[in-house]
């Protein structure tokens, strides 16, 4: 049986940034390196921010997110964001959320109150594939020539648990904690509707195309999150793990609930938060204080 889910202090501006182009390009080919994971630039530098403003061939244009400056930009074309909180904490962590930008916004504005950053890159309709993988790489790499904390904590609500949990997988050691909010950790349950949720046809066919299998090829596909847990747990990575008990979209017993145990039976460090009655929506909390207490405890380990 496959996996299943778990599942105005400051006013908008439009000052766009044109930055000199210079011969570096990012280029597809482009990682990251996989040793090491020291930030390439000195903490006494400027802000991350200024830093980002200074990178050759980048386009910022700010805006505001929740009273917070928000740089928009682009990599090889893919969009990208980066909040600046009023005053960087120390070593500059930052919170990397996949997917859904500003929906629930309730835990990346409580951190940014405490110093932290709030980062995107865009991977919509890969479903956490290589590609995808790559251009996180790409975003990394970016977030350390620019001085940003060296373990991002990973933020997946639904389909983001897809690409949060596949590149950490690859990158456990850049890690310092990872949140799923009713998220997919199985695409044959979501979106291929395999199991007992809805699924969506048509997104189905999107992530098909994105991984280049059949549907037939997907049953015994095991290159998904649920497969690929040993290495966090190795890693000392903990999860933080929302479920909607009552969610139909991405259901828990397959998903969310597999993950759970097969994480604890590899001695893995998960904390889990269930809400009966509640279906997929909604997510986040009103009051995010545990994961606020789960974030700047995972990333002062």
């Amino acid at each position: 049986m496959f996996a299943q889910y778990d599942p105005p202090a400051f006013k908008s501006f439009c000052l766009v940034i044109a930055l000199g182009f210079a011969s570096h390009a990012w280029g597809a080919g482009d990682e990251i390196s996989r040793s090491g994971n020291k930030s390439t630039v000195a903490a006494s530098d400027g802000n991350p921010a200024d830093r980002l403003i200074d990178q050759p061939g980048v386009q910022v244009s700010v805006s505001d997110f929740h009273g917070f400056v928000q740089h928009e930009f682009e990599i090889d074309g893919v969009p990208c964001r980066l909040v600046s909180p009023a005053t960087p904490a120390p070593k500059a962590p930052w919170i990397w959320r996949a997917r859904f930008w500003g929906h629930e916004p309730q835990l990346d504005v409580a951190l940014l109150k405490q110093g932290w950053h709030v980062c995107y890159c865009d991977v919509a309709d890969l479903y956490g594939n290589e590609t995808a993988i790559k251009r996180w790489d790409q975003f990394y790499r970016l977030s350390q020539q620019i001085g940003l904390h060296s373990s991002p904590l990973l933020e997946g609500m639904s389909r983001g648990g897809l690409i949060v949990m596949r590149w950490a997988s690859v990158n456990p050691e850049r890690v310092s904690g990872i949140y799923v909010d009713n998220a997919v950790m199985d695409i044959r349950s979501w979106p291929g509707g395999k199991g007992v949720g809805r699924g969506a046809p048509k997104a189905w066919q999107t992530c098909l195309d994105a991984y280049q299998m059949t549907d037939e090829q997907t049953e015994v596909f095991e290159d998904g999150p649920l497969h690929q847990l040993s290495e966090l747990v190795q890693a000392g990575v903990p999860i933080f793990a929302m479920i909607n008990e009552a969610d139909l979209i991405v259901p828990p017993s397959e998903n969310s609930d597999i993950l759970i145990q097969r994480y604890r039976e590899l001695g893995g460090l998960i904390q889990v938060l269930r809400r009966p009655g509640l279906e997929h929506h909604p997510h986040s909390l009103k009051d995010p204080a545990p994961l606020v207490n789960f974030a700047t405890q995972a990333i002062a380990k």
